[in-house]
């Protein structure tokens, strides 16, 4: 079973419109609502690819309602500690010639809140996936992957982190399966500026050497870079194709790699269904369907 944690749900509240104006009102062309968060992403991805997931973590108050239930009624399992003060974030998404974005902080969280959620993976296995990604709430330190990590470092479940700065640094040392920064995310953990191919295999490499054991730079566009823990560099190319919503992209390629591994244990077409799964969400106004996924393996496959 893979298990998605996402600390800090949120509703994201999806606006299109045309050249919005501040201090001005404004009319929006239509609007939707998804469920997010880096985790849930990864679940919901996962069950187009048909694999199945549990999502868990933190929700609270009548918007973390609407999310167990959206999930639900997408038949995808949850087992979310619930809060009993305030309520899950609903971030502001507008996507007119650019893309602005306004996330929320979300609840509080309590010491005994995250005891519980230490309960629930401490019954992971060595046939479980764990899936940690996504931002915490602002009164989370950031030692909590790595707090997880340390509780279920015992079960041999095969982990991923995809987050930044401590938050990732600090579980290198449980040596995650799997990270996934992109260039920009790798730039902010370094406090360095990449140009190249060559600058992202130095610090892919670096984050090897500190313990993560694959390496999956996602670079927009230009495609995805895997620095594996057979010490091969596996270069993907993305598909054409004009990307209009970059929200949940990187999620959907965690989502496709895991799903590929599984199925072929090998990080070639992993990668391949990671590439395929984040250009086919970058194509889409929402998180890729699976016709989209496989239209767009189909035109990675041509190349």
């Amino acid at each position: 079973m893979v298990y998605t944690v996402t600390l800090n749900p949120a509703i994201d509240f999806v606006i299109n419109m045309d050249n919005p104006i501040l201090g001005a009102i404004n009319r929006s062309e239509n609007e939707a609502f998804y469920c997010g968060g880096k985790g849930i992403n990864v679940s919901m991805v996962l069950k187009e690819l048909g694999v199945k997931s549990t999502a868990t973590g933190f929700l609270a108050g009548f918007t973390g309602k609407y999310i167990e239930e959206t999930l639900n009624s997408k038949e995808i399992a949850t087992d979310f500690v619930h809060l009993e003060d305030g309520y899950s974030r609903i971030n502001v998404k507008i996507r007119s010639d650019e893309e602005t974005d306004i996330n929320t902080n979300g609840p509080m969280i309590s010491d005994y809140d995250i005891h519980l959620l230490y309960k629930k993976l401490e019954e992971l296995t060595e046939d479980d996936v764990l899936v940690l990604s996504g931002s915490a709430p602002k009164n989370v330190n950031d030692d909590i992957y790595k707090k997880i990590l340390s509780k279920t470092a015992k079960s041999g479940a095969l982990t991923v982190v995809d987050s930044t700065g401590k938050k990732l640094l600090n579980t290198l040392e449980f040596k995650p399966f799997l990270i996934k920064p992109n260039i920009s995310e790798l730039m902010d953990t370094f406090d360095t500026k990449i140009t190249s191919l060559h600058d992202i295999e130095k610090y892919a490499i670096k984050l090897q050497t500190m313990g993560a054991k694959n390496v999956l730079v996602s670079m927009g566009e230009k495609g995805s870079v895997l620095f594996t823990d057979k010490k091969q560099v596996i270069v993907q190319s993305s598909p054409e194709g004009v990307a209009v919503n970059t929200v949940g992209a990187g999620d959907s390629m965690v989502a496709g790699f895991i799903a590929g591994y599984l199925k072929y244990h090998d990080h070639k077409p992993a990668l391949k269904l990671a590439t395929a799964c984040g250009s086919a969400t970058a194509f889409s106004q929402g998180l890729c369907t699976q016709k989209e996924i496989m239209q767009t393996l189909e035109l990675i496959e041509s190349k």
